[in-house]
This record gives C-alpha cells, structure tokens and sequence, in this order.
C-alpha cells in the first residue's frame, strides 16, 4: 500500500445481535438474562444477551453449564429468518455510504470509506452516522473500530462495546498493539494463544520481539501474519466479492443415538438445511461432508467430491446418508451430526449433476 494512501476501514459489529433481536421484538424480555438456544440437556447458547454475559454466558456454552451460571437465564428459539432480514437491513445502510464492504457474518461487516462518499470528512463521523442510521433502521444497536487496517479496526470495534466506537490511528498503531493481550488478536484462537504463552509470548510486544525466523519454527506459515500484526501491520484490502467457501448444519441430540433410523432423520434434516442454504442463493458445491460426534466427543467426518456441483437436493440427502453409513456399526451413541457442502464453483452446462466418485 502506497505511502500516499491511507485506508480508512471501519469494522461493524452488532451488539449481542440475535438476543438483541429477540429483546427488541419482545418487551418481556428485555433488561433480562436472554440465552438464544434451546434449554434441552445437550443444547448449547447460541447467543446471550448482555445482562447474560454478566453470569459468565457466553455462545457455545453448554445450556447445563449456563443455567447452572444464572439460574434465572430466559431461553429462546433462534429465528433465523429474522436475523436474516435484519442483516439485509443493515446492509442497506452500509450501501448508502461505500460499494466496498465485505461482511463476515450476519452481524458483522468491514467497510472501505477511503471514498467519503456522503462527505462527512472523517471515518469518525461516518461510523457514527452509520451506527445512527442502523439503530433508526433496526432499532438495534452497533459497535464499530476505525482504523487504517482491517486488522486494527476488528480488534478496535471490541474496545467500546456495546454502542460505542474507537479509533486506533497510524501514529497510535504500532504501539496500541504491543500493550494488548495476544489472546484479543484476530487470528490467534485459544489453542495458539496458549501455545504463544507456553513460549512466553502473552503481549503483542512480546510478539513482536521475535525473530521471523523463530516464529517460522513454531507457527509455520502463519509467520509472517503474527510477524506482521505484531507491528499493526496488515495490506488485505476490504473485498466485496470475497466468496463463502461451504455451508453447513449441525445439530446435537437430546440425548446420544444409536438406532441408525433416528441418526439418519438428523442427518437428512441437516441437509435439508443446507439444500435451501443452497438454493436460496445459488450457490452450489461440488463436496458434501458428513460430521459425526460420539458420547465421548471424538469426531469423525467423511467426504465426497463430485466432478460438477451438486444441484439436487435429493443428491445431498442421498449422498449425506452414504456417508453416514461408512461409520456402521456404531461402538457407541452418536451425540451430534453435521453436513456440510463445499467446494462451491459454477455448474457446468451439460455436466451431470452428481456421480458416485469419492474421496
């Protein structure tokens, strides 16, 4: 990137988004613990809302766990077609104010405002605005990090939640990241994050004392990310047309099964999901996998590649269930599935749909 050219990236992140959501479109429950998730024995929170977040609740937790936290938590089915809508909402504020926005998920997005399109003169006053126009629009409120890289900007958008903002500018870069806990860093999740402190690496600062040579021996290629990050550095440019690689569902059973019949009707569920994923938005792979979870949490997954993309969703269930099959007979209870299709690439005119090449 250009010494001419400083970026200016603003990195959207919703406030405890589907518990929000559920808060907002329910009275009763807001100013209350809020768990979206099932309650069931094998559930697990999904999204908790901030008076949950007090008691230690936290996405991913066991609901077990969660209830044991807080007691009083209030459990609520997720609505994804909800969370859906409101994430095109949002995305149609974004559009008033760049074409460059690249999202991460429902409630999260990078935005390029290099342009000042509405005029505003500073990625400040647009990221105020723009959080004024999603709470106008939604009635939902956003957190957003200004920065002069995506890197930066993710790890500011966390400094002032929720419903508040900070900027972390060039001159403050560099040495804002030394001071920060390793753990906080996008990109080092918690296995690296204790493998870092194993080698006495628990700052940015001590990050950044390594040698590339050091951190070549013991992280590979993710090297010259944390050698680079270290030093606040990072060039990703904000990608609009960046591609979702897969789509999947999982589900956890109330309890662990071993009657081939119900496994398979949760695996045939899951790929339904992930057909009308598919077909919802055009877009189609060409591998399907099959995730199983046993009673002593090994997981085990089998995959099949197809030569053109999978358009049928006959074919997905078809082949989920195959799949399924290669792990009988069972040696003990399965306690979740998942499917997934990857992959994704434009269909082939003139290709057949699905053959039984595998992997």
């Amino acid at each position: 990137m250009s010494d001419a050219i400083v970026r200016k990236i603003i990195h959207i992140d919703m406030d405890a988004f589907f518990a929000s959501v559920e808060q907002r479109d329910n009275p009763d429950l807001r100013g209350k613990p809020v768990a979206v998730g099932s309650a069931a024995a094998r559930g697990v929170v999904a999204a908790a809302s901030y008076e949950a977040r007090a008691f230690g609740v936290r996405s991913a937790l066991p609901s077990v766990t969660a209830l044991r936290r807080c007691p009083d938590l209030i459990f609520v089915p997720p609505r994804f077609d909800v969370y859906r809508s409101v994430s095109a909402q949002l995305h149609g504020v974004f559009a008033e104010y760049t074409d460059l926005i690249q999202p991460l998920s429902l409630d999260e997005a990078y935005l390029d405002v290099t342009e000042d399109r509405r005029g505003l003169q500073t990625a400040w006053a647009t990221a105020r605005q723009i959080r004024v126009r999603i709470l106008e629009e939604t009635g939902l409120t956003a957190s957003a990090g200004i920065s002069y890289n995506k890197f930066l900007a993710k790890l500011a958008s966390d400094h002032r939640k929720p419903n508040g903002q900070f900027a972390v500018t060039p001159a403050m870069g560099p040495a804002w990241v030394e001071q920060l806990p390793v753990a906080r860093f996008h990109g080092v999740g918690p296995v690296t994050a204790a493998k870092m402190k194993r080698l006495g690496i628990e700052t940015g600062a001590d990050l950044k004392a390594q040698s590339i040579e050091f951190l070549t021996r013991h992280f590979s290629s993710s090297a010259e990310w944390y050698y680079g990050i270290a030093r606040g550095n990072d060039d990703r440019p904000v990608n609009p047309s960046r591609e979702r690689k897969s789509s999947g569902s999982e589900t956890t059973f109330d309890r662990d099964l071993t009657d081939p019949a119900d496994i398979e009707a949760g695996v045939l569920k899951m790929a339904d999901e992930v057909a009308v994923w598919c077909t919802e938005r055009g877009q189609y792979g060409r591998t399907i996998t099959v995730k199983a979870k046993f009673a002593d949490f090994r997981q085990v997954t089998r995959s099949r590649t197809q030569p053109s993309t999978v358009r049928d969703r006959e074919a997905i269930r078809a082949t989920s269930i195959d799949l399924m099959r290669t792990l009988y007979p069972l040696e003990q209870g399965v306690r979740l599935v998942g499917v997934t299709v990857s992959n994704f690439e434009p269909a082939k005119a003139g290709m057949p749909l699905f053959d039984d090449a595998e992997t």
